[in-house]
């Protein structure tokens, strides 16, 4: 296979490739060459950003050394969900530069009248394949649910803001009644991540991606929609914690009656969680009252780049930790939201603080997630100016399975059957 070569935009839109370099890739600060066998053709769903500010970084087809291309700016791919960036985009960033949105930013390349990333598909489930949406049938699905549940203000932001407006696949697979449905409880959060995609302070750069929900919804408008999905969608589960919303274990009393509420109608289907763990009492409470799984988020393994990062409001890396242990006590399935970033994900440090994670915890999955950040800003806001040594995301991943070969890989919330069953095989169809 022949390297693919760098892209550039014009400014106006239009992406060109140069051939006089190769496409890099991009670990922690670092530019470095991408093996031939990493490249694989963006998948469907995938989008490809200008970088304003910046200049790519490629190695030169005939000395092989890195340079710049100083024909216009540098450009990212977006990987879709279900896949893993492997490299980031190689840049180097101009004093003036702005700060880019809060997607991630994988390197990309050009090559036989195709486009290129250094990805891999780490999610056999289809879930949120760009494929499996038809908007006629998703805007169908949303008004039906309305109708049914007029009065329900969670289904409106669910319908109105998240399927038809911010296009969430969870959403979206909701309106076709599907899957994974989701249930964003709280307004409010007790973190400050530096890449909150629901609220920013005003005074950064960056703007949330979306606005977060505005009220808690009661234990009756929770149950009112949730029951009928668990009791007919195909591989039913329903997640409290979403993009859409701050910390859900801050309403953990209305988590605990709407999971006793809805386990008096259906045992049917998998209640998750989606959180940063923060309250282990209350997951407990949760645990007690019916919850099946729990998925926390975390861009590192590591105390000091944890908390550099989420900046937690009365709790500390240690109760994350122990959230973890109270669901693996009670038989539930746990998982940690993994945010990758090459150089830093893929260091030594990060790989035997996550080694010692999964022996402390018995953690069931690790979803290997794109960080979406801007990855400058990221590292200076962690103050982090050396990543220090590196394997490779690849090497990580099979030294993990490897060593703990019951820890199953993905990118989303498996469902009862796949917990229970064959993890491995495809339950969205």
């Amino acid at each position: 296979m022949e390297q693919p070569y760098l892209l550039y935009s014009d400014g106006k839109g239009n992406i060109f490739e140069d051939r006089t370099l190769y496409a890099a890739g991009r670990c922690g600060w670092d530019a470095i060459p991408v093996p031939e066998k990493d490249w694989m053709e963006l998948p469907r769903g995938g989008n490809l950003y200008e970088l304003p500010g910046r200049r790519g970084i490629g190695l030169d087809v005939r000395t092989g050394e890195m340079r710049l291309c100083d024909k216009g700016w540098a450009v990212a791919a977006f990987v879709p969900p279900a896949y893993t960036g492997l490299y980031l985009s190689a840049y180097e960033t101009e004093p003036q530069a702005p700060t880019l949105p809060l997607f991630c930013y994988t390197a990309a390349g050009w090559r036989k009248n195709k486009f290129y990333v250094p990805a891999i598909r780490i999610e056999k489930d289809i879930r949120q394949d760009c494929k499996g949406y038809d908007p006629e049938k998703i805007k169908t699905g949303a008004e039906t649910l309305l109708q049914l549940y007029p009065k329900n203000r969670l289904v409106k932001h669910l319908m109105k803001n998240c399927a038809l407006t911010y296009h969430c696949p969870a959403a979206r697979n909701f309106s076709l009644g599907r899957w994974e449905c989701p249930v964003p409880v709280s307004p409010a959060c007790n973190a400050n991540c530096v890449g909150c995609i629901s609220l920013q302070p005003d005074e950064e750069q960056v703007v949330a991606s979306h606005d977060r929900l505005s009220f808690i919804p009661s234990v009756e408008e929770i149950v009112e929609f949730t029951v009928p999905h668990l009791m007919t969608a195909p591989f039913p589960i329903i997640s409290f914690g979403q993009g859409c919303e701050g910390e859900p274990l801050l309403v953990w009393e209305t988590l605990r009656d709407a999971i006793r509420e809805i386990r008096k109608h259906t045992s049917r289907g998998s209640i998750n969680i989606n959180t940063n763990g923060s309250k282990p009492d209350a997951v407990e409470e949760l645990c007690k009252a019916g919850l099946n799984s729990i998925r926390v988020s975390m861009n590192s393994a590591r105390r000091e780049i944890y908390m550099a990062y989420y900046r937690p409001n009365n709790y500390d890396f240690e109760d994350v930790v122990e959230s973890l242990r109270v669901v693996h006590r009670y038989g539930g399935w746990t998982s940690i939201n993994y945010f990758v970033f090459p150089g830093m994900t893929d260091s030594e440090d990060e790989y035997e603080a996550l080694r010692r994670l999964i022996r402390k915890t018995g953690l069931n999955m690790i979803q290997w997630r794109n960080f979406n950040i801007d990855p400058d800003w990221y590292l200076g806001k962690i103050g982090v100016s050396d990543t220090g040594a590196y394997m490779g995301i690849k090497q990580l991943m099979s030294l993990i399975r490897k060593e703990f070969p019951s820890v199953r890989f993905g990118y989303f919330n498996p469902p009862m059957e796949r917990i229970k069953g064959n993890f491995e095989k495809d339950f969205a169809h």
